[in-house]
């Protein structure tokens, strides 16, 4: 199978090419290392990396001519300034659109899509079925995510949008677990935020991506747990990771305007289409990205949420 990846030097989108050679097939990575590291991947006779935007039209035509994919892994996305509206608009809007356009010319036999939970907004019910309403408008990231969704959506190509909960794991630099361990690791105060979420560590969300990309399952699913932490609780396995003792207990802060209290997903469809869902234990999957940390270092971390002046 020769499989191109957009943002394939990222988090998800390395796991995924790294499993991908390792069963034998082919794949293309497309990344501007924005938020994706140079050490995540090496190239081989198996993998070729592309450094570029996905919104350059001439690169992307050249890129799908010359490696003829017959997957597509849309995994690349802007979140790292979530008052950056023209670059979230740019990666996961223009991107998309280019990347589907040159899909559809070369008649691809599927996209699968990372999109985020995000695109549900504040939660009418709990669980969060596929069926609840779209509203994406409390950040940039939710809206853009959801503008490419619904391009793949209308191309007419077979595809597969997995809604994502929290994923974590090696690789990973945005979100809470990376920002505790480096300021807990540099002497810098913590704090959590009093909200709730569904963490799957990588390895179980790169199950589900590499059926999808062999032909299981068509249209919207979640990748979740079924099953919510505390951001408190995440934090107390980072700590016990580490192997630290604290002064004093964390504090614990009411969430921002753009932020949801909980995200919990609905995995049924997920179950019944793919016959699994993400079961991994947090503390051992806290326990290897620490690890993953230690070995590799962290220089900077990411988030799509805005911080209140004075709370940083």
């Amino acid at each position: 199978m020769k499989v191109l990846i957009t943002g394939g030097s990222g988090f998800i989108g390395s796991h995924v090419a790294e499993r991908l050679i390792a069963r034998g097939d082919e794949a293309l990575v497309v990344d501007n290392f924005e938020t994706g590291r140079r050490d995540n991947l090496t190239a081989g006779d198996r993998l070729r990396i592309v450094e570029g935007s996905i919104t350059d039209d001439a690169l992307m035509a050249r890129v799908f001519d010359d490696f003829k994919p017959e997957v597509v892994l849309h995994a690349a996305a802007s979140y790292k300034d979530p008052d950056n509206h023209t670059s979230d608009a740019g990666t996961n809007v223009l991107g998309t659109a280019v990347t589907v356009k040159h899909a559809q010319r070369l008649k691809v036999g599927r996209v699968v899509y990372l999109q985020t939970a995000l695109c549900y907004g504040d939660p009418i019910e709990q669980p969060i079925t596929l069926k609840h309403p779209i509203e994406p408008s409390k950040s940039s990231y939710a809206i853009s995510k959801t503008a490419g969704e619904m391009y793949i959506q209308l191309s007419g190509l077979d595809y597969v949008s997995f809604r994502l909960a929290n994923a974590y794991g090696p690789r990973n630099l945005s979100g809470p677990l990376p920002t505790f361990y480096q300021r807990l690791t540099t002497g810098k105060p913590c704090f959590v935020m009093d909200t709730r979420r569904d963490f799957i560590f990588v390895n179980d969300m790169v199950d589900i991506i590499e059926k999808a990309l062999r032909g299981t399952g068509r249209g919207p699913y979640h990748i979740s747990t079924g099953k919510d932490f505390s951001i408190k609780e995440l934090f107390d396995a980072t700590v016990a990771a580490l192997g630290i003792k604290l002064d004093r207990e964390v504090e614990v802060r009411p969430r921002n305007p753009d932020d949801v209290y909980t995200i919990l997903l609905d995995p049924s469809r997920t179950l019944a289409d793919f016959g699994m869902v993400p079961s991994f234990p947090l503390e051992e999957g806290v326990r290897r990205t620490i690890d993953y940390y230690r070995s590799h270092g962290i220089s900077q971390t990411f988030t799509h949420l805005r911080i209140p002046e004075g709370k940083k």
